[in-house]
């Protein structure tokens, strides 16, 4: 079943990304479904399915599947482009992809999944720790740091950026918890730090460096103690 999903995840990923040029994706936008490199695109599809699946007529109707679900899934899409935000039209039409990649394995190869997998303990543990690391560490971090207001900057920014990049980080200090690798941690704050130094450079007194410097140490408390936490509780469940 795993091999089976991984070659047909592997021609799902050479069509749609590494044979698909930029070219392709902005003529396709302009004319939709009357663009040639659509049709150029579903018949890559189809050649990169015959190799994975190693011309095999036992998956013919498996790839016929794959193939004409591919060029609807396309079709909708080009017709929502500008009508639907394109980053959640990206993650739909990956989605659907998937799922026929996954209907089309269980016709083949039979699984089950069951609801009951979800409330596994241990998947909830996980699922508590992720969104304290990332939601409710940022909500933590804001009331603890609200107590310092530094004085408004005119530098450009990007929107809610300094939000995204704590809880990535955080996300990648409790994984690096959790998979016992703590010199990865050491990695994370040495790039932080280089990245930051332009910004503590600049600064004419020691407000912004001692700003940074509690927020950094309160964004990896956090999620080091969760990520202890985590390995505490998981041999338990």
């Amino acid at each position: 079943m795993i091999v089976l999903f991984i070659k047909l995840l592997l021609a799902h990923l050479v069509g749609d990304f590494l044979l698909q040029p930029s070219k392709w994706v902005a003529d396709k936008e302009k004319h939709k479904i009357k663009s040639k490199y659509l049709y150029a695109h579903i018949a890559i599809h189809f050649i990169a399915l015959l190799f994975v699946l190693q011309f095999s007529f036992k998956y013919i109707w498996g790839i016929v599947i794959l193939t004409v679900s591919h060029f609807i899934i396309d079709a909708i899409k080009l017709h929502l482009n500008g009508v639907v935000n394109s980053r959640w039209l990206f993650c739909l039409d990956q989605l659907a992809h998937l799922t026929l990649i996954a209907i089309v394995v269980r016709i083949y190869e039979p699984f089950t999944i069951t609801i009951d997998t979800i409330y596994d303990p241990k998947i909830l543990l996980a699922i508590c720790c992720i969104i304290f690391v990332t939601v409710v560490s940022s909500i933590i971090m804001k009331i603890i740091i609200s107590k310092w207001q530094l004085e408004e900057t005119n530098e450009a920014s990007l929107k809610d950026a300094g939000a995204y990049i704590g809880m990535l980080e955080r996300l990648f200090v409790f994984t690096f918890i959790v998979l016992n690798y703590w010199a990865g941690i050491g990695f994370l704050i040495t790039a932080k730090s280089v990245f930051r130094f332009g910004d503590l450079s600049k600064a004419k007194d020691r407000k912004l460096t001692e700003y940074i410097l509690i927020g950094t140490l309160l964004s990896f408390g956090l999620a080091i103690g969760c990520g202890l936490l985590f390995n505490y509780i998981l041999p338990l469940l």
